[in-house]
């Protein structure tokens, strides 16, 4: 049989019919800064875990996709697919370059833009906007991830009216480099009225209780610290640290107005689950392009591996996969910029795209054999990688439990 020239995954399902001219003009100037900056030294930094975040943050802020999907602020206004397609190219360069991106737009930035005071707007957001200056977002603590409202931090009002903060977050991208943490803490009820002033009238959230609200800490704050986290096994091409506050001293508009109660955090980590929907599948997609070159190129008994039975058999399971995962990536973008995307169907995405990322991922190891393992390809990093996207921004089990009580209205979290 004659040999016939070779499609790409993707345009096998032909899914750049389904989008928009700016949006693929978007999406290919993201591809490549990554092709040219980012390619020849990702295995570089990955292997001495080093990441030149200040450096990237500024080429990224030039590029526009720091908070791309922000209006205004110096931000770019783009469509939530076009943002999607940018977190696609940028992790199929690294999870961690991905991870720099969401953590600073939509996390740090987003929980401003949402939440903030236009003080705090005007104060950050262009800057951020540019890469001049870095974010990071304190949720996650050392023994409370899945159950954040459990956290320990705890925000106080003193006499004076100044808020004071103490304790840690944990797992926190950016931390260490960033100028600003938007750090999520309880408040007493007594300490807070659900509008900053802590005139002791003790709202609360409406039973009493303690109130999460965040803050914008400026990190050169006395008593604010970052270590960073080393002896990664993943994300290595990503900086992570702990957010130590040890009475850390924030004048009362450091709160964000907009923000009272654990919606405010969540809401979030929504906008960073729909980057995610779309990045798992950049890494999905290197993976497999890897593979399908290397089985082109590799003699087995006389042949290309690629001209075997076996060898189409799973890369045409993996395509199928990685193109079902794609239509729904892309279903889910139209669904937010028409607004009616709701959080359940964002657990949807990020359960399934990130569940058969991970797959693509080892079964394209295994048609490397050995050579899979080395950095000269990217599979074992996409694998590596992959393995922290799957439990970060809530894990399986976690968006499982979300789409379970959608389906049945009953929860069963706890």
């Amino acid at each position: 049989m004659a040999r016939k020239t070779p499609q790409s995954p993707l345009g096998l399902f032909g899914t750049d019919a389904l989008v928009g001219e700016e949006e693929l003009a978007i999406r290919d100037t993201v591809a490549r800064f990554v092709e040219q900056r980012v390619r020849p030294e990702v295995a570089g930094w990955y292997e001495a875990a080093a990441l030149p975040v200040r450096d990237l943050a500024r080429e990224l802020g030039s590029l526009g996709v720091l908070g791309m999907h922000l209006d205004g602020y110096g931000c770019a206004g783009t469509s939530a697919t076009a943002y999607g397609l940018a977190c696609m190219e940028l992790e199929a360069g690294d999870s961690g370059l991905r991870s720099l991106v969401s953590v600073q737009g939509s996390l740090a930035m987003y929980a401003i833009y949402r939440h903030g005071s236009e003080e705090q707007k005007q104060a950050w957001l262009p800057a951020m906007a540019a890469g001049e200056a870095i974010g990071c977002f304190g949720l996650t603590e050392p023994d409370f991830g899945s159950n954040p409202a459990g956290m320990r931090t705890r925000a106080r009002r003193d006499p004076g009216g100044d808020w004071v903060l103490s304790g840690s977050k944990m797992w926190i991208t950016n931390g260490s480099v960033a100028d600003v943490a938007v750090v999520w803490a309880q408040t007493d009820p007594d300490d807070d009225t659900g509008d900053g002033t802590g005139d002791g009238n003790g709202t609360g959230d409406g039973r009493g209780g303690p109130v999460v609200r965040g803050f914008v800490v400026p990190t050169d704050t006395p008593g604010f610290s970052a270590p960073e986290i080393t002896r990664k096994m993943s994300l290595r091409a990503s900086v992570t640290s702990e957010l130590v506050l040890d009475g850390v001293r924030l004048p009362a508009d450091a709160v964000l107005p907009g923000a009272r109660g654990l919606s405010g955090p969540l809401s979030c980590l929504n906008e960073a689950r729909y980057g995610i929907v779309f990045g798992a599948l950049g890494a999905a997609r290197d993976c497999l392009e890897t593979t399908i070159a290397y089985a082109g190129e590799r003699e087995i008994f006389d042949k290309p591996l690629a001209a075997y039975q076996l060898t189409q058999a799973k890369l045409a399971d993996l395509t199928l996969e990685l193109g079902k995962g794609m239509l729904l990536a892309l279903h889910l973008g139209a669904l937010k910029d028409a607004g009616r995307l709701r959080p359940e169907q964002v657990s949807l995405g990020k359960l399934n795209n990130v569940r058969e990322a991970i797959a693509i991922a080892r079964e394209c190891r295994t048609i490397l054999g050995a050579a899979g393992i080395t950095l000269e390809y990217p599979l074992m990093r996409h694998a590596n990688n992959l393995e922290s996207v799957l439990t970060y921004e809530g894990t399986s089990e976690v968006h499982q439990l979300v789409i379970g009580q959608a389906l049945t209205g009953h929860g069963a979290f706890r």
